[in-house]
């Protein structure tokens, strides 16, 4: 077991530049200590933003389409999705979807103490191996890390899915909790994985208590680098209780195109595993030019109103 570089989870990788990077460590720079900043930056700059390369700047966005009833819509073409960059109606240059493409996938466990309460960790343990269950071991992959105030790297990425399962025994829980700064180191190491199909889903009791980074910075790293981030609330709250659902942890999957799910009842954690199994194998990639640097809002819409598409909110270009 190793900790990310040995720092606080907000450390990732050294390396290359870009404007995203810059910005975000200057917003953070009174909050986080000048190292932290240099790798978080370090983290988004390594994480290369998947794109149709050709003779224009092209910028690729992943989406999975559901219909009123929750069927995910295949079969799609251009004229059915609307793009707007920052506001303005972009022109979509290509749609591509593939079912038997490789995914990667990392599963982020919550190691904090607060997740010794109730069934947890059980539940962490058994959703994680269900959804291992729904990858292909020929052509997907998959990472287990950990933490707590730090990342912990248990297993590296594998098409071997019982060392990860096995892997998921070592998990530990102990210490605070720095939720949202897992969540953005996770979302940059995916990122640096060359499929198109990439996801970080989190198990934890949505608890944090010593994150540098706040929500919404959280989800405008994650959403640049186009990995959704999938959650599953396994805490001990009543089943009924829809306010994780609202919450800002809710907000910051869903700003990267994934979602949350409460998850701490063997119907419902069956439920969300068979929701994001499905989303990973009909995932679309939409392309369009963008005709602007730096940190981008997008939407994406639907020619018919009955539809619903998931997509992440930001984009990043440089010069």
């Amino acid at each position: 077991m190793r900790s990310l570089r040995g720092l606080p989870i907000v450390a990732a990788r050294r390396g290359m530049l870009t404007a995203l990077s810059v910005m975000l460590a200057a917003m953070l720079a009174s909050s986080v200590s000048a190292q932290q900043e240099q790798r978080v930056a370090a983290s988004t700059r390594s994480a290369p933003t998947a794109s149709f390369r050709s003779s224009v700047n092209l910028v690729s966005i992943s989406a999975v389409v559901r219909d009123r009833r929750g069927r995910v819509m295949q079969s799609l073409r251009g004229d059915d999705f609307q793009i707007f960059d920052g506001g303005v109606r972009r022109q979509v240059v290509d749609v591509r979807a593939d079912s038997n493409a490789p995914a990667s996938v990392a599963l982020l466990v919550d190691g904090s103490g607060s997740m010794r309460l109730g069934l947890a960790q059980a539940f962490s343990r058994h959703i994680s191996s269900e959804l291992l269950a729904g990858l292909n071991p020929s052509r997907d992959t998959a990472a287990l890390l950990s933490f707590d105030t730090r990342l912990l790297t248990l297993c590296e990425f594998t098409r071997d899915f019982e060392q990860v399962r096995h892997r998921m025994s070592t998990v530990e829980s102990f210490g605070s909790t720095s939720l949202y700064d897992a969540v953005a180191g996770s979302a940059a190491l995916v990122a640096e994985r060359v499929q198109n199909r990439r996801a970080v889903i989190v198990l934890t009791d949505g608890l944090d208590n010593s994150s540098a980074y706040s929500p919404e910075k959280v989800a405008w790293i994650a959403s640049t680098i186009d990995v959704p981030v999938y959650v599953f609330d396994v805490s001990d709250r009543p089943a009924d209780d829809e306010t994780p659902e609202r919450g800002p942890l809710a907000e910051v999957a869903r700003a990267t195109g994934g979602d949350l799910f409460v998850a701490n009842t063997p119907a419902l954690a069956a439920k969300a595993v068979k929701r994001v199994t499905e989303e990973l194998r009909h995932q679309y990639v939409i392309a369009f030019e963008s005709q602007n640097t730096g940190l981008r809002r997008v939407e994406i819409r639907m020619r018919k109103p009955d539809l619903k598409v998931q997509a992440r909110n930001w984009y990043q270009t440089s010069e």
